[in-house]
């Protein structure tokens, strides 16, 4: 499991939005970025740049994900048939802690994170403490039975902030299907992506 290095807020403050679309992000009260030079003014980003903050936004949103992991997805998207950036987004949907966070079974996708590595998330069943596994459509994610009880799942069920997308289907409080792989338009994310641009990036 890759671990968060830094604070997951100092993500928002860095790119000046609030990437996920919490209550408690600073960004919803200082707009400048961390550190000293954190309110000097913004020169206008080269197109590389524009590029890299897109790269860094996706990134931060699915957990802030190790370079290796999310290039790995990339070079996987671009083999597959098709809009990279559209595989991109499917891949990274996909992925085991981000089916438990759009399943509202945790509050953030870094509290995701930690309850499928500690035991407490089934797959078809079966227990599964990897997180970056890839789903398929018609598997069913389910909470195991302690974590039924956690005060972290009872939390994030009931925030208002954020609906279960389409293509989660619910079973319950503790059990979902995940139906299909979305298309970028169906992603319910708080910000605009831009995952064109991250290819742009990695394409270079």
């Amino acid at each position: 499991m890759s671990k968060r290095q830094n604070s997951k807020y100092k993500i928002d403050r860095r790119l000046g939005e609030n990437i996920w679309g919490r209550p408690k992000s600073p960004v919803n009260r200082r707009e400048y970025g961390p550190g000293q030079h954190g309110q000097r003014r913004k020169g206008k980003l080269s197109d590389y740049g524009l590029q890299l903050r897109a790269k860094q936004k996706l990134k931060g949103y699915y957990g802030d994900i190790t370079e290796k992991q999310f290039k790995r997805a990339y070079q996987e998207a671009d083999r597959m048939k098709g809009d990279t950036s559209q595989n991109l987004i499917g891949l990274l949907e996909r992925r085991l802690d981000m089916v438990v966070y759009r399943a509202k079974f945790a509050p953030t996708i870094f509290a995701a994170r930690q309850i499928v590595s500690h035991g407490h998330i089934r797959v078809n069943g079966v227990k599964c403490n990897i997180a970056s596994r890839l789903i398929q459509p018609g598997d069913v994610v389910s909470l195991g039975n302690k974590a039924k009880e956690m005060a972290l799942v009872i939390e994030a069920q009931s925030l208002p902030e954020r609906d279960i997308p389409d293509y989660v289907s619910t079973d319950g409080n503790d059990k979902v299907t995940f139906t299909r792989v979305p298309t970028l338009d169906e992603v319910p994310y708080p910000v605009k992506m831009e995952p064109n641009l991250v290819v742009e990036f990695y394409s270079r």
